[in-house]
């Protein structure tokens, strides 16, 4: 790891620790960013979702309607046979 970041261009630095109380609020900080992001990612993933849902069903309502417009069809020029 220090090889790929010398490599980079990064040098060593020394890192301070830090206090239980700064560590305890950063990791609080970073899991409620986690935690929107992952909502965040779930409402796309279900409008998606729903949008697909929608579209398959009105493409099959389509279908149906133009299937009946050409039996609608035939039967009418049977009758003019």
């Amino acid at each position: 790891m220090r090889a790929k970041m010398r490599l980079m261009g990064f040098r060593g630095a020394a890192v301070k620790p830090l206090n239980e109380e700064a560590a305890a609020e950063l990791g609080a900080e970073l899991l409620g960013e986690a935690i929107v992001f992952g909502v965040g990612g779930l409402c796309l993933y279900l409008e998606y979702a729903r949008q697909t849902g929608q579209a398959r069903r009105r493409e099959d309502e389509q279908a149906a309607a133009l299937r009946e417009v050409g039996e609608r069809l035939g039967r009418l020029r049977e009758e003019l046979e």
